[in-house]
């Protein structure tokens, strides 16, 4: 199957054409992936609902937490092998359809132990990340890869700001037509990400390319399915290490406060879960320009300084990004919560478009090991801040008027957390900067990327 005779990687981006398999592709990966996030992170602004109905305490929270973003790290490492071997069409296919199980299924718990074994197998959803990334660095020249793949992010990692933003309204809408009670309306909620995963594992499948050449199965074996072990090429380079620690910075962080910022605004500020979603969701929407940004200025930085500019770039980004944390926590009052989590994301999510404008230079022959490195080191990031979260958040109560009635809640303090947060991204700020000289670049030709049909 043929869907456009132009079959090299295009050097340009018009995010406004759906002319060839290439642009196809681009809009299909990142509209596949930001479905992947919205489902990811539906449960995070209901979470208050769930604690409450499942009667959680503050660990039992963390631990949940931590589950949510810890099935990633292995599907990650996993599905970058996967991919350079058998193509992103067929293994984003297969992920789509496996996840949705768990999707569906969330809504059917009725205990701390099957909540959190859902909420783990929901978070191999976040391998999707990898696939998006790969496809576009293949469909896409060398010298607009950055912003080719920060635009595909930017606008899929919006998925997160997009849950929380239209998942308690969408259990607030099912509640209002009378199919559940408000207790039970997260279970139904969860319905609407499960089925979208559905329906967009029927178009990836139907509708794009493994390269702008063909399939997989397609092309040459020799080009394709490769001896080499990609994974232990890319696991060879450290400069895939570096990368990872960086994107634990930037990501980890991102996934973070998708988690823990509707919880912070509501128990912090007293703000309805409305609103903490919506506030929450200012911060997932900055990835539509912002990711996009950080690729678009690293790929113009690249072409005057080349790659320790870039590397600059990223270092420089981490250290506003750490600043702005530890701003946030020390706010005080919403308006500037809002304000500073807005600055800090903007440099974040930069960021993490900036790292994955360097991670097809690594070494071309391993793209999708090197993404799924890079990728886990997020998640590895995110998992390790949850731990920190979960011994430092504090536990507080206060009374609260429902329905007339005085009654006592359980609120828990994430200050010291994001306050400590901020330290650390600050000291690996710094450390990028420093090794920054030491990651030069090695040659890499865009024929390396090229694969070539069989006739």
């Amino acid at each position: 199957m043929t869907l456009n005779s132009i079959t090299k990687p295009l050097d340009k981006l018009n995010i406004f054409s759906l002319k060839g398999v290439q642009m196809k592709t681009f809009h299909i990966t990142w509209l596949t992936f930001f479905f992947c996030f919205f489902a990811w992170f539906g449960m995070a602004p209901l979470m208050k609902i769930a604690r409450e109905q499942l009667h959680l305490t503050k660990d039992q929270v963390g631990n949940i937490q931590i589950a949510s973003v810890s099935a990633t790290i292995i599907a990650r490492l996993l599905i970058g092998r996967l991919i350079d071997k058998f193509g992103p069409k067929l293994i984003y296919t297969w992920l789509l359809v496996l996840c949705a199980i768990p999707v569906l299924l969330i809504g059917t718990s009725h205990s701390y132990t099957s909540f959190l074994l859902f909420r783990l197998a929901i978070g191999v959803i976040g391998a999707s990340f990898v696939i998006t990334q790969f496809h576009t660095s293949i469909m896409f020249a060398s010298n607009i890869k950055g912003t080719a793949n920060a635009t595909a992010g930017g606008f899929g990692n919006a998925g997160g700001g997009a849950a929380n933003l239209f998942m308690p309204l969408i259990a607030s809408g099912i509640t209002a037509l009378g199919f559940c009670s408000t207790e039970d309306s997260w279970r139904y909620a969860m319905i609407f990400p499960g089925v979208m995963l559905l329906v967009c594992a029927f178009l990836y499948h139907r509708y794009t390319l493994d390269t702008p050449q063909g399939d997989f199965k397609d092309l040459k074996d020799e080009n394709i399915k490769s001896t080499k072990n990609t994974f232990l090429i890319a696991a060879k380079d450290y400069r895939t290490w570096i990368l990872t620690i960086a994107y634990a910075a930037c990501f980890g962080v991102e996934i973070t406060v998708d988690n823990f910022a509707p919880i912070f605004f509501t128990d912090s500020f007293g703000a309805t879960i409305a609103i903490a979603g919506m506030v929450a969701g200012i911060f997932g929407w900055i990835n539509v320009f912002a990711r996009p940004l950080g690729g678009i200025v690293a790929d113009k930085i690249g072409k005057t300084w080349g790659f320790d500019g870039k590397t600059l770039l990223l270092a420089l980004l981490l250290l506003i990004e750490g600043i702005g944390l530890i701003w946030f926590a020390k706010s005080g009052n919403i308006g500037m919560a809002i304000f500073m989590m807005f600055v800090f994301g903007l440099s974040l999510k930069m960021a993490n478009g900036a790292t994955y404008s360097l991670v097809p230079f690594i070494n071309p022959v391993a793209v999708g090991s090197v993404a799924g490195i890079v990728g886990a080191g997020g998640n590895i990031g995110a998992m390790l801040i949850a731990f920190m979260f979960k011994a430092k958040a504090g536990h507080a109560t206060k009374n609260v008027i429902e329905n007339g009635h005085t009654i006592q809640k359980d609120l828990i303090d994430y200050t010291s957390a994001f306050t400590f947060l901020g330290f650390i991204i600050l000291g690996i700020g710094i450390a990028v900067f420093i090794f920054r000289t030491i990651m030069a670049q090695k040659s890499a030709e865009i024929e390396d990327l090229v694969l070539t049909p069989s006739k």
